[in-house]
């Protein structure tokens, strides 16, 4: 692996090759066989990801997505508190590693990661990825095989990332797990899917996150009550990313990329400078002036007009982002 290359890019070297000697449609089959799971009810007594096949489909379909939405939760975390630095990382329900190769690009300084699954074929592929990306902080990382349910018990560590397992658990582990990575962590990344179910789970572990002591560092402005009202939204973000050719051909169409829609929370054990405000949808662009819908420290949501006579501020506007903080640091 050219060592030169940055996690995101060794990522996608890696996945390149995955699907060598995996017949196309066998790999597409497993994909559809796992996108119906994970739409469904998911069983809670076995792991989804079952051999080779559906784990190699599955690490070419999804990683780059949970990556980049996992990146995207880290790069706030690192906005609300540039100095913190974390030395060791834990990834429950971390499969092949999607969320450690986001935190081994995140910080310069390695963490050093365990990841936990209870897929022993997700942890066997995860690791032999991670032993040939070169990358820092993945090439000793340990995988465990471990259930994730009310029972785990994790060791103290800087960092704990939760990214898209939630749904796979029943409502007790849900709550379990969450209580347990709050307990162990100084800081806490949890990601789901950007839909009203998925932000629904992210707003019970957010108020659990709160209620064992932790403040929220991002996206949110505050640690108070979410002022969306219960059914009426729900606050997601998107992320882009570079579709393979199994993503065209489970998927058909021609664009070479996607937009993963994801909902998040980051909760911290230590002082955090938040957003005083957030982007939660596409910055409208007309003539003259930028319609910013914000959540907000004080206000709650708000509709921001920015004009030509605001300067500089007009400038940063347009540039503006679904997702940024507001106004730029």
């Amino acid at each position: 692996m050219n060592l030169s290359l940055s996690p995101a890019e060794a990522l996608r070297d890696a996945l390149a090759g995955l699907l060598d000697g995996l017949p196309p449609t066998k790999a597409a089959q497993a994909v559809d066989r796992l996108i119906a799971s994970y739409r469904g009810t998911t069983p809670t007594d076995a792991p989804v990801l079952r051999d080779r096949s559906d784990v190699v489909a599955y690490a070419a379909y999804r990683m780059p997505a949970t990556f980049e939405a996992v990146r995207a939760a880290l790069a706030a975390l690192r906005d609300a508190a540039p100095e913190w630095v974390p030395g060791t990382h834990t990834d429950i329900g971390g499969g092949t590693g999607a969320a450690s190769w986001a935190v081994a690009g995140a910080w310069d300084s390695a963490a050093r990661t365990t990841v936990l699954d209870w897929a022993e074929p997700a942890l066997a592929l995860g690791r032999e990825l991670a032993a040939a990306s070169g990358v820092p902080g993945l090439t000793g990382a340990a995988w465990q095989r471990s259930r994730i349910s009310a029972a785990l018990r994790i060791e103290s560590s800087d960092l704990v990332t939760v990214s898209y397992v939630l749904k796979e658990l029943t409502a007790q582990d849900r709550a379990a797990v969450v209580t347990e990575a709050a307990r162990a962590a100084q800081a806490v990344v949890i990601v789901e899917p950007g839909t009203p179910d998925g932000y629904a789970r992210i707003i019970a572990a957010r108020d659990a996150l709160v209620a064992a002591g932790l403040r929220i560092a991002a996206p949110c402005p505050h640690s108070g009550a979410c002022p969306i009202e219960p059914g009426a939204d729900w606050c997601h973000f998107a992320a882009r990313v570079s579709r393979s050719s199994l993503h065209r051909q489970v998927k058909g169409g021609s664009l070479a990329y996607e937009d993963e829609k994801f909902s998040y929370v980051v909760a911290t054990r230590f002082p955090v400078a938040p957003a005083p405000a957030r982007v939660i949808r596409k910055p409208q662009i007309r003539k003259g002036q930028v319609l910013l819908d914000l959540c907000t420290e004080d206000d709650g949501l708000r509709r921001d007009t920015v004009t030509k006579r605001h300067g500089a501020l007009y400038k940063a506007a347009r540039d503006a982002a679904w997702g940024d903080e507001w106004p730029p640091r």
